[in-house]
C-alpha cells in the first residue's frame, strides 16, 4: 500500500504542479477561462492568480510525507469545486474551454473532463483515507533501498521522460506556429481573391458589377401565384399603404433556411408596419410545404427567377423595400444579416440608406462572406472614442466596454444563426487558442441566448446585444464584422467585414494599432 500511496501522491503532485505553472505562464488565458466559467469580470483577475497558487501549494504539500494527507485533502476540495463548476456549465448547455493546463492542453469541457477529475478525486480520497495510519514511504526512504544499477536506471528514466516531455512540448508549439502561419497565409490569399471582386456565394451570372435597382425609381410590377394558388401583384401588396419588403429566397438555399423561421415571426410581429412577401424559386409543392411548416404568409412562387432578375438580385436571400408609392426605397440587401438589418431599419422608420448595396464599385466590404457588398456608413471613425456600451455577459452581469481600457481589443460582431459566422467559427477559435501574449484580446458582441452563445466555445468575453445597439453605434450592419479598439479606448481601425478581412486584421496587428487601412479588405 505504501508504494501505491507514493505513486498516487506523485501523480497528484505532477498534475497540480503542471496545471499551476501552466496557468501562471498564461495569465491572460487563465483569466479568460475563469470568466467563461461564470466568474464575474471584476473577480476574474484575482481568481486567475489564486487558483494556480493553490494548485502549486497542493503539489508542494503532497511531496513530504508529513503534509501529504493535508495536501490530498486540499486536492480533493479543489477537484470537487472543479466538478461542480463543470457540472453547472454542462447543465446549462455551456462548454467553455477548461484551460486546465494552460497552453499545454485546453479543450471544451465534457464528460471526459468530468471523468478525469473524478479519477483524480478518487486518488485524492484514497490518500486522505489511508493517510492517517499509513501515509506511504517517503521519497528519500524509497531511494535509499535501491541498488546502484536501479538508481541509475531510475535517473535515466526520469531524464528520458523529461526529454520526451520537452520534445513533445516543442512539437506542439511548432505545430501551433505552423497553424498560425497557415491561417495567416489563407487569410491573405482570401483577401487577394476578395480584391479581385469575384463573389463566392452568389449565382454565377452575378460576377458582373450588379448593383440592384437605384433608390427612387419605380419598382417593377409583377403578378405571381401564392402557394394557395391565388395570383398576387405588387399593387395588391401596396394596397394597405405600408412599405413592402420583397425577400428573394429559394427552397434549396441554406442561408434562406436559417433565416425563414425568423421571417414568419416578422410577418406576425410587424404586420402593422410593413408587408413582407417572399418571392421564391422552386415548385409550388416545395414552397407550400415550407410555408406550412414555418407558418409563412405571402409566399409567392416564380418559375425562372424572372422577378428577382427584374430587381437585379445577386443571390438568395436578398431583400429590397418598396414604398407605398411603388418606388424603390432601399438598396438591395444580400445575406441573412443584411436582410435583418434592412428589416430593423424599415420597421424603426429610419431613412433607407444604401449602406448594404451590392455594388462592386464600392470599397469591397462584405456582410459575412458576401464579398460583393458595400461597406456600411461608419458611425465612428479611426481615432474617435469608442462608443460607451454597457452590455450583459453570458451570466447576465453588465459589462462596460470601458472596463477593457488598458488593453487592445478586437471587437467582433457575431450572430450564432449567421451561416458565415458558423463557417468562420473554427478559424476564429483556432486563432483565439493560438493567440500570443502580444496579440490583441478578443471580445465578441453577439445576439441570441446565453445558452446558444455558450455552446460556441469562445474563451473570450461574450457580450449580448439583442437589440443591435452596439452594431448600430459602430455602423456595423452585418456579421461577422470587427473593429479594433486601442488601450486608450479609441477606434484604431476601419470596420473589417467577412472572415478573411477579420482574420487578416487579427493576424497583422502585433505590436501596433496604427491600422487605419488594415480593416479595409481592399
Amino acid at each position: 500500500m505504501d508504494l501505491l500511496l507514493l505513486l498516487g501522491r506523485f501523480l497528484l503532485a505532477v498534475v497540480f504542479a503542471v496545471a499551476g505553472i501552466a496557468k501562471l505562464v498564461d495569465r491572460e488565458g487563465a483569466k479568460q477561462a475563469v470568466r467563461s466559467f461564470g466568474v464575474p469580470l471584476r473577480l476574474s483577475g484575482l481568481v486567475s492568480v489564486i487558483l494556480p497558487v493553490a494548485e502549486l501549494g497542493v503539489a508542494a504539500a503532497l511531496i513530504p510525507t508529513a503534509s501529504a494527507r493535508w495536501g490530498a485533502v486540499a486536492a480533493l476540495v479543489l477537484l470537487l469545486v472543479f466538478l461542480v463548476g463543470i457540472g453547472v456549465n454542462l447543465s446549462r448547455g455551456r462548454r467553455p474551454d477548461c484551460h486546465c493546463f494552460g497552453q499545454v492542453h485546453s479543450a471544451p469541457i465534457g464528460w471526459r473532463t468530468m471523468v478525469r477529475n473524478g479519477v483524480l478525486g478518487a486518488v485524492s480520497a484514497v490518500v486522505v483515507w489511508q493517510g492517517g495510519s499509513d501515509r506511504g514511504t517517503s521519497v528519500a526512504a524509497r531511494l535509499a533501498v535501491l541498488s546502484g544499477t536501479e538508481l541509475v536506471g531510475l535517473i535515466a528514466s526520469i531524464v528520458l521522460a523529461m526529454l520526451l516531455t520537452v520534445v513533445g512540448w516543442l512539437a506542439v508549439n511548432l505545430l501551433r506556429q505552423q497553424g498560425r502561419l497557415l491561417l495567416r497565409i489563407e487569410a491573405l490569399e482570401q483577401r487577394d481573391r476578395q480584391r479581385s471582386g469575384i463573389p463566392y456565394h452568389v449565382r454565377p451570372e452575378a460576377a458582373q458589377p450588379i448593383t440592384g435597382l437605384p433608390v427612387g425609381i419605380a419598382a417593377p410590377d409583377f403578378e405571381l401565384p401564392r402557394v394557395d394558388g391565388e395570383l398576387v401583384t405588387l399593387a395588391a401588396l401596396r394596397a394597405e399603404g405600408k412599405p413592402v419588403m420583397l425577400l428573394f429566397t429559394d427552397p434549396g438555399c441554406g442561408p434562406c433556411s436559417t433565416l425563414l423561421p425568423e421571417v414568419g415571426r416578422w410577418q406576425r410581429e410587424y404586420v402593422g408596419k410593413l408587408s413582407l412577401a417572399l418571392i421564391s424559386g422552386g415548385t409550388l409543392e416545395a414552397n407550400r410545404a415550407k410555408a406550412t411548416d414555418l407558418e409563412l404568409a405571402q409566399v409567392l412562387v416564380q418559375e425562372s427567377h424572372q422577378v428577382a432578375e427584374a430587381y437585379r438580385y445577386v443571390g438568395t436571400p436578398s431583400a429590397v423595400v418598396v414604398d407605398s408609392d411603388g418606388r424603390i426605397a432601399s438598396a438591395l440587401a444580400a445575406g441573412p444579416d443584411a436582410v435583418r438589418s434592412l428589416l430593423w431599419r424599415t420597421v424603426a422608420g429610419a431613412d433607407a440608406l444604401p449602406v448594404l448595396a451590392t455594388n462592386r464599385a464600392s470599397n469591397g466590404h462584405a456582410n459575412g462572406d458576401h464579398r460583393h457588398m458595400a461597406a456600411p456608413l461608419p458611425t465612428v471613425g479611426v481615432g474617435d472614442p469608442a462608443p460607451a456600451l454597457n452590455l450583459p455577459d453570458l451570466t447576465g452581469t453588465p459589462i462596460h466596454l470601458s472596463s477593457f481600457r488598458g488593453r487592445d481589443i478586437l471587437l467582433v460582431f457575431w450572430n450564432p444563426a449567421c451561416g458565415f459566422c458558423q463557417q468562420m467559427l473554427p478559424d476564429l477559435r483556432r486563432w483565439e487558442s493560438n493567440r500570443r501574449r502580444d496579440d490583441v484580446e478578443l471580445v465578441v458582441i453577439s445576439n441570441g441566448s446565453p445558452e446558444v452563445n455558450s455552446s460556441l466555445g469562445f474563451q473570450c468575453p461574450v457580450l449580448l446585444d439583442s437589440q443591435g445597439s452596439a452594431m448600430a453605434a459602430f455602423g456595423a450592419h452585418g456579421t461577422p464584422m470587427a473593429v479594433l479598439i486601442d488601450a486608450n479606448g479609441s477606434v484604431a481601425s476601419d470596420l473589417a467585414a467577412g472572415a478573411a478581412a477579420i482574420l487578416t486584421l487579427a493576424t497583422v496587428t502585433r505590436g501596433s494599432l496604427d491600422l487605419s487601412t488594415v480593416g479595409d479588405p481592399q
